[in-house]
């Protein structure tokens, strides 16, 4: 089945100052679906992502939003701030603690390209809000002082303003970052539903190959500021390309019970534990051995 593009980079040029960081990197965001980012520290995929936000500038290429409700294909630089707002949202890595502030009054950022003026919220708001807090746990935490929440609180709480801001496409940037197991996985989870039960073409940036493959739909594994591989997780996240990528030795291996991914880095320790175990049999063994 062909998809519907919702938003698209083509052939995008990033730098920042005079150093270009990312080199004619193309991506297609569809509804529906979870396409992730992966690749070493200073690939280009955060920078990528910013860019697609509108937070970082285009030096060369171009980005579009594909039509939804409709509305045809537009370039991203011709829509209002408030027009860009309600059709895509970026979780950013760095937000500060709003002092002060109650979680309800925090998840509420996200309606305000929904208002108007000084207007207060509206009923559909609310249930906007309320929504948003339930699916990422944080409603329990609603009347909380901001400020008292730890770190991995506080990123569930910017988590649901951004779900609170209702738009077809969602952008994130290391969501589980700072998340314990549980709303790492929890996370992860949230990020499927808004790909298969609401149609939200998602794009997110992740650190963790094994949650990548886990999730995702598409991955774009990212080099030195370049596409090195993109497609289907099982076809991208092989023991040559993570490789060559990562300048260490990753085996990949296919679960045979569950068929997922297992990615596994392999470093000198680990390679010293193989080579002393194939070189001298175990005690078990060994113990075979003697009775025989």
């Amino acid at each position: 089945m062909t998809r519907a593009h919702a938003l698209s980079g083509e052939q995008l040029v990033l730098s920042y100052g005079r150093s270009t960081v990312v080199h004619g990197a193309s991506l297609t965001l569809e509804a529906g679906r979870v396409t992730a980012l992966v690749g070493p520290n200073g690939s280009g995929k955060s920078t990528l992502l910013r860019s697609l936000a509108r937070l970082h500038r285009v030096d060369d290429g171009h980005v579009t939003l594909g039509g939804r409700d409709g509305q045809p294909e537009r370039p991203v630089s011709l829509l209002s701030a408030r027009r860009f707002a309600r059709e895509v949202t970026l979780f950013s890595q760095s937000r500060p603690t709003p002092e002060g502030l109650a979680v309800r009054e925090v998840v509420a950022f996200g309606r305000h390209p929904y208002r108007r003026g000084f207007a207060g919220l509206s009923a559909e708001d609310r249930r906007a809000i309320d929504h948003a807090m339930s699916a990422t746990g944080v409603r329990d935490m609603a009347d909380r002082a901001a400020g008292e929440l730890s770190g991995g609180e506080m990123q569930r709480v910017w988590l649901a303003a951004c779900l609170a801001q209702n738009t077809g496409v969602v952008l994130l940037d290391e969501p589980t970052n700072h998340l314990d197991l549980r709303y790492q996985i929890e996370t992860l989870d949230l990020i499927r539903d808004l790909a298969e039960d609401h149609g939200v073409a998602v794009g997110v940036v992740l650190h963790d190959l094994d949650h990548a493959a886990r999730i995702a739909d598409t991955l774009l594994l990212l080099s030195a500021g370049r596409v090195r591989a993109a497609g289907d997780p099982a076809e991208v996240l092989t023991t040559p390309n993570l490789s060559e990528v990562y300048g260490i030795r990753v085996e990949v291996v296919q679960d045979p019970r569950t068929g997922r991914l297992r990615i596994d880095p392999v470093g000198r320790h680990t390679a010293r534990a193989r080579t002393t175990a194939s070189d001298h049999p175990s005690t078990q063994e060994q113990s075979r051995e003697n009775h025989r």
